[in-house]
């Protein structure tokens, strides 16, 4: 935890301290007194005039725990509120919308989802279809929120949430940071969908404890999130991440960003697709359909999948080279590849990584978050304005 700045005011000091230990509930969970005290640095006086105020105004709770053990009086344990502070989380896909409300804590509230088409993938229709969900959402659970964060498939400024270009949506410069905080009438996050899948997992997924994690994110398009000593990393103007158009195969497939043989043509849904000898159209549930099929079969997986395994291993020893990750995360649709090629894939980096064997093997591991990876993260990007305020 940092410090607060040295001869700092003691109003500031005691904001720093209180979105401390707000931020250590939100992020970890219900906790004593004692345990805060000792993981934040600070002396129980300190603590007890902290978890006091934010009692007296609601933002956590005091109770027994559930489970005792031992002898004599249980130590209370401080729980976050989750309705003290609401936020909205949207993931914003390519073929679908997907919205929560997300409590103090992390819980979700309440979650709605829609189907989009291709009329219905203008940026004013889905501003529009956002409002209206996020009103009847609210008023469904009675919750207003604070904040919103926003997951997208695209190159975004991180300023002010201008989508520089989301190819698989059509989308160029859409002003959506300001066009939603006019409509929603809150403060609005944007961020890239795989910088927030990485975001997600670093603080409620696979690489919580870990300093340097790249997340792989595979919908349509191929997306990188990149956790450096513990930051994420941004770039400049927030353009970072764009794995996905790595040329791995010159002279390969066009890409629509005016290259051949880009990574995603390679191991994106419509090239997993044609390895499985479905159309490239087919429905996300088909295709995982297929994969699980193949599950108990690793004959069938290297048969089937032998050359996409070798494009997909090929990026990933190019990003570990490059970034040098203690872990790396696959998110999305590749959380549905069967075991065994995991496996291969992990032997394959160990093989031909340098960086890999160096750091005594890069550990490789399927997303437990799932399809809610991004949404999660959109909520953490929303929060963490928030927690400094409550």
């Amino acid at each position: 935890m940092s410090s607060p700045t040295a001869g700092a005011r003691p109003d500031e000091v005691r904001r720093h301290n209180r979105s401390a230990l707000l931020r250590r509930l939100h992020v970890d969970g219900p906790s004593t007194r004692a345990s805060l005290a000792a993981e934040l640095g600070l002396n129980r006086s300190t603590i007890k005039a902290l978890v006091d105020g934010l009692a007296e105004s609601g933002v956590v709770a005091e109770r027994v725990p559930a489970q005792r053990s031992g002898a004599g009086r249980p130590s209370l344990l401080v729980l976050p509120q989750p309705h003290a502070a609401v936020v909205m989380a949207i993931d914003i896909r390519v073929e679908q919308v997907a919205m929560a409300m997300v409590g103090l804590g992390g819980d979700i509230l309440g979650r709605d989802s829609w189907n989009l088409h291709h009329r219905s993938r203008d940026p004013g229709e889905v501003i529009t279809h956002i409002a209206d969900s996020a009103k009847l959402l609210a008023d469904e659970l009675d919750a207003r929120a604070v904040g919103v964060g926003v997951s997208v498939p695209g190159v975004v400024r991180r300023s002010d949430g201008l989508v520089h270009e989301a190819p698989n949506l059509h989308w160029t410069d859409v002003a959506l940071g300001e066009r939603l905080a006019a409509v929603l009438k809150v403060p609005v996050q944007i961020g890239n969908d795989a910088e927030l899948g990485a975001l997600a997992e670093h603080t409620r997924g696979a690489a919580r404890g870990s300093s340097d994690v790249v997340y792989i994110s595979a919908d349509v398009g191929i997306g990188g999130g990149v956790i450096s000593s513990g930051q994420p990393l941004r770039g400049t103007g927030g353009y970072v991440g764009e794995l996905g158009h790595m040329v791995v195969r010159p002279g390969g497939r066009r890409c629509y960003c005016g290259c051949h043989g880009c990574w995603e043509t390679e191991v994106g849904e419509a090239a997993l697709c044609r390895a499985l000898a479905l159309p490239e159209d087919s429905p996300r549930g088909a295709v995982v359909a297929e994969l699980r099929s193949l599950a108990g079969s690793p004959d069938s997986v290297a048969h089937r999948l032998g050359e996409f395994t070798e494009w997909l291993a090929m990026g990933l020893v190019t990003a570990v080279n490059m970034l040098g990750p203690e872990l790396v995360v696959l998110g999305d649709l590749f959380t549905a590849l069967p075991e065994s090629l995991v496996d291969r894939l992990r032997r394959t980096v160990q093989e031909r990584s340098l960086v890999s064997r160096a750091v005594g093997g890069t550990r490789i591991e399927s997303s437990p978050l799932g399809r809610d990876a991004k949404l999660v993260g959109a909520a953490e990007l929303a929060f963490e304005p928030v927690l400094g305020e409550v």
